[in-house]
């Protein structure tokens, strides 16, 4: 018997479809703000107001650390419950938010991306106080290769998920 509840071929095909079009809508995207990221854009501006009582410095990466934070909640709930489309589903969500954060650090030094409210600019402020301004196009390029690795690993687990388990109901099918 297995940890994970089996995926069904249709939740793999269009498990994998969405990947696919995410993908291709990532590669082809030139402005850096991609269609899940109007989700994560409520969930940052709530982790500033969340980690506000803690410091300036935990308000500023309470946005980030939010943004992350709920997909990872999610993740371990479906990890919880055995559900491995959701849980691979969350995983990939959480990979997004590094593409996300990345371009966000990326335009530490230039401030050009547009703010919610004309704020400030928390890598900005972030890799100041830590002397790492002069590093942001570096640390960009270490979280965008980090998420597009993070969604690879989850849809290729997902893969691995659902064709073991389709291995084992055509094992159990045909008696062996």
């Amino acid at each position: 018997m297995t940890y994970w509840k089996p995926v069904s071929k249709t939740a793999l095909i269009t498990g994998l479809a969405a990947a696919g079009i995410f993908w291709l809508h990532a590669i082809m995207d030139d402005d850096g703000f991609l269609f899940f990221d109007y989700v994560n854009l409520p969930f940052h501006e709530f982790g500033h107001l969340f980690f506000a009582p803690f410091g300036e410095t935990l308000s500023m990466l309470g946005g980030t650390i939010m943004q992350c934070a709920i997909p990872f909640g999610i993740m371990l709930n479906f990890l919880y419950r055995a559900e491995p489309a959701g849980f691979a589903f969350s995983g990939f969500w959480l990979g997004e938010n590094f593409l996300n954060i990345s371009v966000y650090v990326a335009d530490a030094r230039k401030m050009e991306l547009p703010l919610v409210g004309g704020g400030e600019h928390d890598w900005n402020i972030l890799l100041s106080k830590f002397g790492l301004l002069n590093s942001d196009a570096f640390i960009a390029r270490l979280l965008s290769t980090s998420g597009w690795i993070v969604m690879i690993c989850f849809v290729a687990w997902f893969i691995w998920q659902g064709l073991s388990a389709n291995n084992e109901q055509n094992n159990k099918d045909t008696g062996y």
